[in-house]
């Protein structure tokens, strides 16, 4: 089993994706979607559980990996002591089924390479039966089929319940394997040709990744968070899941293991803003389609997540078969946070329908009719406590990141009303609302003492959300409490020079989010840090923070959800869109300028 979440690489069809570790295996996949049952679920067991590896017989981790310049297509090469041997993976972009292509290609001398697939479907718990049909070996179970073939035709036999082979590819051959997923009540699709696969998908992500408008400096590790977000977009409605990934642990052995597969309202407006200023209108629409598609209802029933379709039961179920990524167990699917009251979402929701009307994406009907709703609700709810950004389990409370948004969703419906008097609502109202919530604000969740704003009314612990106060248009980036609040969580947030969340055990012994301590900077807030060091003026810190971060990224540049400086190791979800949101958008910010500022 692989150590670490950066030993991962990243491949997907924008409907699923798979992790392909150093060794040459793919541990982790589900088909058909995102959210499916996984197929290979060695990531969170063992071989058991379901794996495919390709690799020189004998060997180990491969001796070098890389995407292909601009595209989701990976290259992992072995050297030997027979030659050196290049596996290309890939999964193109589906007509009809999800297919997985693993060219392997002789780069020099002669080199015998195996073949070991293990199919597990349902998370490593279904075994199915395997047969042979028309050159493909076949794999059925309940609903799921999967047929296996090779170009040119490679001899496989079946042992220790997995399907084998070996073979020899001398410098300039190839042989091509072709994985599809089907259910098992369907014929069989149309077959995929892999060479034909491979250069089409070459050429379609190296022309969508030549639309990135950023100029800057890291263009290179921009451009791969990109991708990595196009590739954790679910095509059919726009929606971006969180991560690849379930139950990924925030920290080795402990219990904070959290399926992100579905797709968060909190990542809205971050997401809109980043596709936008980075030149991708056409995704931007489509993640503002999809959500408001998924919010649209009673606005008291509106939820933090939702599925890739805009599925709204997402109930949380513990799989004890699977023993967890590093013995972290329990491993979820589902996620028991969507039942959470977070008044935030409304402020997301709103500045993110804001954003979208000011960008010049294209109207929606009743768009603006669901936002008086949501802000209906919002006057007679706003006082409720919650769950908060965080998704604590600890019971809920007066969170100021929570009220800050209520604000947000209160100014980006007067600010509406100023430049659309023609669309109706109660300007007067909304503007009073606006008021009184940032005088309640400023009174009950700042400490004059410390000068900072707190987690939470009445308390003393502090929380990195509070960084996004000048990024909202809260209060101004210098106001002294903005700058007070800025320093006090750098100070006692601080995790290796990175950040952490906030406290997970308060000093007098309460337990804040109802779970053990313990979990790593967070990368997402070290990005907001290095924004609001930028906004107050301390522009040389900032992209030193920014430099320190970017190198975080693993040999093919990709983030997990955080980072433990102590170990040096990648932590939680993988890989992340928060983190690689908040790469994207703090270059932005910090490069966004004219060429004297890029270059400072």
């Amino acid at each position: 089993m692989n150590a670490r979440i950066e030993d991962y690489a990243l491949i997907g069809d924008e409907q699923t994706a798979a992790l392909v570790g150093r060794d040459g295996s793919i541990d982790w996949l589900c088909l058909p979607r995102f959210d499916s049952g996984a197929c290979f679920a060695r990531l969170l067991g063992d071989e058991s559980h379901g794996h495919w590896r390709i690799a020189p017989e004998g060997a180990d981790t491969c001796t070098r990996r890389a995407y292909r310049r601009d595209t989701l297509v990976l290259d992992t090469e072995w050297e030997t002591a027979d030659g050196t041997v290049r596996v290309t993976d890939l999964m193109p972009q589906r007509d009809r089924a999800p297919d997985v292509v693993r060219i392997v290609e002789g780069v020099s001398g002669r080199v015998t390479v195996r073949s070991t697939l293990r199919l597990r479907f349902d998370y490593g718990s279904v075994m199915p039966w395997v047969r042979r049909s028309d050159g493909h070996r076949v794999a059925v179970a309940g609903p799921d089929s999967v047929w296996l073939r090779a170009e040119p035709a490679v001899r496989t036999w079946g042992e220790d319940f997995g399907t084998h082979a070996e073979f020899t590819v001398a410098e300039g051959e190839r042989v091509a394997f072709v994985l599809t997923w089907h259910p098992s009540h369907e014929r069989r699709p149309p077959l995929v040709d892999p060479y034909q696969a491979l250069e089409t998908s070459v050429t379609d992500w190296r022309r969508w990744a030549g639309r990135c408008r950023y100029e800057g400096p890291h263009r290179d590790a921009v451009v791969r968070s990109l991708i990595t977000l196009k590739a954790l977009t679910y095509a059919p409605t726009g929606g971006i899941v969180a991560a690849a990934t379930t139950s990924l642990p925030e920290k080795p052995g402990g219990v904070r293991n959290w399926d992100y597969r579905y797709c968060w309202l909190r990542d809205s407006t971050l997401t809109l803003g980043a596709l936008l200023t980075a030149g991708y209108h056409e995704e931007a629409e489509a993640w503002r389609n999809w959500l408001l598609r998924a919010v649209a209802g009673n606005p008291a029933d509106l939820q933090i997540m939702y599925g890739v379709a805009g599925e709204r039961r997402l109930s949380e179920t513990e799989l004890p078969w699977l023993p967890g990524f590093a013995g972290s167990a329990p491993v979820r699917t589902g996620n028991g946070a969507v039942d959470q009251l977070q008044l935030d979402v409304y402020g997301e929701v709103m500045d993110s329908l804001s954003l979208a009307r000011d960008s010049g994406l294209s109207a929606r009907p009743h768009m603006w009719a669901m936002q008086r709703s949501l802000m209906e609700f919002l006057r007679s709810a706003w006082r409720q406590p919650d769950e908060g950004l965080w998704e604590v389990r600890g019971g809920r409370r007066q969170f100021v990141h929570s009220k800050v948004m209520v604000w947000v969703a209160a100014d980006r419906a007067v600010r509406t009303l100023e430049s659309h008097d023609d669309l109706g609502g109660d300007l007067d109202g909304w503007r009073r609302l606006r008021d009184e919530v940032r005088r309640e604000v400023c009174e009950k969740g700042f400490d004059a003492e410390r000068n900072t704003f707190t987690q939470y009314y009445g308390s003393r612990e502090l929380d990195a959300a509070l960084l996004l106060i000048p990024r909202v248009g809260f209060l101004p980036p210098d106001d002294p409490r903005v700058v007070g609040t800025v320093d006090a969580i750098r100070d006692d947030l601080g995790h290796g020079g990175f950040l952490r969340r906030y406290d997970t055990e308060a000093p007098d012994g309460s337990v804040v989010d109802g779970l053990p301590s313990g979990e790593g900077a967070f990368l997402a807030c070290s990005f907001w840090l290095a924004d609001a060091l930028h906004m107050t003026g301390r522009r040389k810190e900032a992209r030193e923070l920014f430099d320190r971060l970017v190198g975080l990224g693993n040999d093919v540049g990709l983030l997990a959800e955080e980072y433990d400086p102590v170990d040096g190791r990648h932590l939680g979800n993988y890989p992340q869109a928060f983190s690689h949101i908040g790469l994207v958008n703090s270059a932005l910010t910090l490069f966004g300028g004219d060429e004297t500022d890029r270059a400072g």
